[in-house]
């Protein structure tokens, strides 16, 4: 496991170095250690550094981490390698809910004030539980989570919430709309400390939680006769996993918006390399999620520059023949 980790972290590094010294203002590395280092002080520096840089950088990192753990905990309690947070309608339904928050409070609150974007987890944690809800609700066939319902269900509650979004979104005034459209491509450009500090007491809360939780979820693999043939109390475990894993989508959905295939595809690539125990499984793909996040953020504003394209279209153009091959490769298992 240790040598997947170093392998990430040393892609990330890579990645981290060419998103703080590539752009439009281009800044050595020497100036960057020197104005980290606070050795120099050039106020140039220092605002493309600390206030447009890194924000972008750390934020992607806290996002790709969260969605790396919820993909991983949502395959998990459902049993279906097909379950990621975006494709179950999770993101959309938490989406739908930040854009009712947009809708609401327009003219009242800055958007982009501190309080605004302190509400705005909260508010999507509510529609994604929501989702969830639903989502077991309808999906169960005989007591029990059906993994084709569970997709199918997924699929609806996607188009559904997306319908409302967008019907909201047409309701705003034009500035309030471009600002909803950029937001829910998902999209980290207009990242800043304020969004960081936001999500980063979700992140260093929840996976712990999930983390101590990492035999639960090895069990919750079995039939379901035989979980409750090991006295594990299934439905107690599932809502506390799924609690978490929604608290992370809803925080990663509420500073950057709706990015997909990040739950999908990190889990995959975390059992293909480490074991098939959670408890090597979840810390991996937190860090391939924050290595795909924070790739894909470089690759999006750099390949078009000087237009920037957003993180989730990057990763959906990866991710979306990623799942036609796992569609594939399921069939025929």
């Amino acid at each position: 496991m240790w040598k997947v980790l170093f392998t990430c972290f040393a892609i990330i590094a890579a990645a981290i170095y060419l998103s703080i010294t590539s752009g439009s203002f281009s800044i050595s590395i020497a100036d960057i250690v020197k104005t980290l280092l606070r050795i120099i002080r050039v106020p140039e520096y220092d605002l493309v550094i600390f206030e447009f840089r890194l924000p972008r950088i750390v934020l992607g990192m806290l996002v790709g981490f969260a969605l790396g753990i919820a993909g991983t905990v949502i395959q998990g309690i459902t049993r279906n390698g097909l379950a990621d947070p975006g494709i179950l309608g999770i993101n959309a339904g938490a989406g739908m809910a930040v854009v009712l928050f947009m809708f609401l409070f327009r003219g009242e609150m800055d958007i982009t004030g501190t309080l605004s974007i302190m509400m705005m987890p909260m508010f999507a944690l509510v529609g994604g539980l929501a989702v969830s809800a639903l989502i077991m609700l309808f999906a169960r066939q005989n007591g029990e989570l059906d993994p084709q319902r569970l997709i199918l269900v997924g699929i609806a509650m996607t188009t559904g919430f997306g319908a409302v979004t967008m019907f909201l979104s047409l309701k705003m005034n034009p500035q309030d709309y471009e600002m909803a459209v950029v937001w829910l491509a998902g999209s980290i450009y207009s990242a800043n400390w304020k969004f960081v500090l936001t999500v980063l007491p979700w992140v260093i809360v929840l996976p712990p939680i999930i983390w101590t939780r990492y035999r639960a979820l090895d069990v919750l693999q079995l039939e379901e006769v035989s979980v409750k043939g090991l006295g594990l109390p299934v439905q107690r475990e599932r809502l506390i996993l799924l609690l978490c894993s929604v608290g992370l989508v809803a925080a990663s959905v509420s500073v950057a918006g709706s990015i997909g295939f990040v739950g999908l595809i990190a889990p995959h690539m975390a059992r293909r390399l480490v074991s098939h125990s959670h408890r090597y499984i979840l810390p991996v793909s937190g860090v391939v999620g924050m290595a795909m996040v924070v790739v894909g953020d470089w690759i999006g504003k750099t390949i078009f520059a000087p237009a920037q394209l957003a993180v989730g279209i990057v990763i959906s153009v990866i991710g979306v023949p990623y799942f036609v091959y796992l569609l594939i490769t399921a069939d025929k298992k």
